[in-house]
């Protein structure tokens, strides 16, 4: 029903991301009916989204969509539904939840000197981080990465907790609703038809 017959080239569905051609609201309320049609139960499916939505807000960039869903099959959550909670990480939200976990994690305590956050390079940090996890390169980690990382993993700590907890909270009972109507029209359509059967 919500699937398209046409899908969108590459550079369509990349411009749709970084801004929807429905609006925000109808791809809000799109994105919704795509998280309550999933199979499951409504704990499941909130839990699963939430997972998804707050380990967004961890620097482990890249693997968000591995460590979303190792979450949710730990405490028995949707994993379909991590992946898609994980688009609460994007290019338009990183931004200001890098500055955010970083800030915080500094007046938790982690780390040393206080970096400008408007004239840090967060992307080109992630990637350098990246590479030299892959190359084994454990000075650059240490000493280049390591400093920003660590307060972004630390202040990331508290805040996955309450994000996890405004995700699944609300949408819980959304899920809850939309499933108790779906199951009320399916049941008004079958007793339709047979009514029609016997007229």
């Amino acid at each position: 029903m919500f699937q398209r017959r046409d899908k969108p080239k590459l550079h369509h569905r990349a411009r749709d991301f970084l801004w929807p051609s429905l609006g925000w609201k109808r791809s809000t309320a799109y994105l919704f009916h795509r998280v309550a049609r999933l199979p499951g139960s409504s704990y499941s499916i909130a839990a699963g989204f939430a997972c998804g939505a707050a380990i967004s807000f961890t620097p482990f960039v890249g693997m968000h969509f591995i460590l979303g869903a190792l979450f949710a099959w730990a405490i028995r959550a949707n994993i379909i539904a991590s992946a898609i909670g994980t688009a609460v990480g994007n290019p338009w939200t990183f931004p200001f939840i890098w500055a955010w976990t970083y800030n915080l994690g500094l007046w938790m305590g982690a780390g040393g000197q206080e970096v400008d956050v408007d004239t840090m390079d967060f992307s080109a940090i992630f990637t350098a981080s990246m590479d030299a996890f892959l190359e084994l390169d454990m000075v650059f980690l240490i000493d280049t990465a390591g400093p920003v990382l660590w307060p972004m993993f630390v202040g990331g700590l508290p805040t996955f907790i309450v994000v996890w907890l405004m995700a699944y909270f609300p949408l819980r009972p959304l899920v809850d609703g939309y499933q108790q109507r779906r199951i009320e029209r399916r049941m008004r359509k079958s007793a339709a038809n047979k009514q029609m059967e016997v007229e």
